[in-house]
Order: structure tokens, then C-alpha cells, then sequence
């Protein structure tokens, strides 16, 4: 009698644990992930958009005489450590979370491929370039969230998708239409990294727009009937 008790209590314990294991994978499955809540640091030896804003702010306040260049080197060191000793901030040269917030820098990361991220991506990329080859259906993807990662757009996903005047597909009424087979895939490609976009921030149609600023941007590549754009 013993025996058997003991028996099916493992066997209660084994549902419920199994149940518990459902749960979370659901819960991980199907939720939007904030990836924005990484700390960021940056410091002497660091490239790339962020340290460009940092630069371009400590200009503005005529702490920074160097070139705009990504760079995060000992006069960008020197110039935040400046800006800190103004702030009354720890003045160590490191542009950490307090840093970047005086600064008025907010720089998200590139979101994880969950079902909900790419869900949101894909109904984009079948939006803006139903009917363009593969790579630029990623490539279009690969814009979406580079502007993450650039100072001068929102910091999320949907941020940047519903960002007001960003995309027409938003307002024509294309983002409600069904989502493409290929653009899930694009979409899923973009996210773990692809990037035929070469690393633009913009994209248009030279057959459809005349607008003046976006056919200023300098021109990365064009793929299929888009020209990429930084």
C-alpha cells in the first residue's frame, strides 16, 4: 500500500512539474521581450552608433573638438569625463546608463527571434515590399531594426514600426493585409543578423516618391526596386 501511494504521488509530482515547463515556454513563446533594458557601457576602445551620439552631443556643448567617428577614444574619454565633473557626476570617462540619460541617449538592442518579434517584423516586410526579391524583403527587415540601434529613432521594435510618418504601409492600410510566407522567413532572418542592407537606416522606391530628403540620403545599394539609404 505503501508502495503504491508513493507511486502515484511521483506521478502527481511529474504532472504538475510538466505543467510548470508548459507555462514558461508558453509565456517565453508569446510575449514581447524588452531587450532595451541592457545596461550599455561605453568606454575608451568601444564602436559604432552609440559612441557617434556621444561625440555629437559632447560637440554641441563644445566639449568634444574630434571627428565624428564612432571611435570611443582617450578625447572622447577626456570629454566625457569634462561633461560628467559638470553633471556632478562620477567623473571615471565611462558613459554608463547615468551618462547617457544626462546626454539625453537612448539606444536600443536588436530584439530576440521570438514568435512575437517576428510576427511584428514579418507584417511589416510584407507591407513595405511585397513582390521584392528575398534579400530585400530582409533587407527592409534589416532597417526596421537598425533604427534600434541609431540614436535618432525609438529604441523598440514597435517603436519604430509605428514611429508616426515612418512607414506609409502604417496608414494605407498594407500592414492589415496577410502576412507572406517569405516574409516570415525575411523576418526571421533579419533578427538573427542578416543584413543585405549593408547597414542602411532608410530605403525608398525612386519610381513612387519624389520627395526631395530621401533621395538626398546617401545611397548604400539597391535591391530589387528599392534603393538603401544611410
Amino acid at each position: 500500500m505503501v508502495k503504491k501511494v508513493t507511486h502515484i504521488k511521483w506521478i502527481i509530482f511529474l504532472l504538475v512539474f510538466a505543467l510548470i515547463v508548459s507555462g514558461i515556454n508558453y509565456i517565453r513563446d508569446n510575449q514581447y521581450f524588452d531587450d532595451t533594458t541592457v545596461t550599455t557601457l561605453s568606454k575608451v576602445g568601444s564602436r559604432g552608433s552609440e559612441v557617434k551620439a556621444i561625440q555629437e552631443r559632447l560637440k554641441e556643448r563644445g566639449l568634444y573638438n574630434g571627428s565624428i567617428d564612432g571611435v570611443y577614444g582617450n578625447a572622447t574619454k577626456t570629454a566625457v569625463t569634462a561633461f560628467q565633473k559638470q553633471q556632478g557626476l562620477t567623473a571615471d570617462g565611462i558613459a554608463g546608463p547615468q551618462t547617457l540619460k544626462k546626454l539625453n541617449i537612448s539606444i536600443g538592442t536588436i530584439p530576440t527571434a521570438n514568435k512575437s518579434n517576428v510576427y511584428l517584423l514579418a507584417r511589416i516586410i510584407s507591407a513595405e515590399a511585397r513582390g521584392e526579391p528575398y534579400s530585400g524583403q530582409v533587407a527592409v527587415g534589416a532597417v526596421v531594426l537598425n533604427r534600434i540601434e541609431h540614436p535618432s529613432f525609438p529604441d523598440t521594435l514597435s517603436g519604430v514600426i509605428y514611429q508616426s510618418g515612418a512607414f506609409t504601409a502604417i496608414v494605407d492600410g498594407q500592414f492589415n493585409e496577410p502576412i507572406s510566407d517569405s516574409a516570415y522567413a525575411a523576418a526571421k532572418d533579419a533578427l538573427n543578423g542578416v543584413d543585405p542592407s549593408g547597414g542602411a537606416i532608410y530605403y525608398f522606391n525612386p519610381d513612387k516618391t519624389s520627395n526631395k530628403w530621401i533621395r538626398s540620403r546617401p545611397v548604400i545599394k539597391r535591391i530589387g526596386g528599392h534603393l538603401f539609404c544611410s
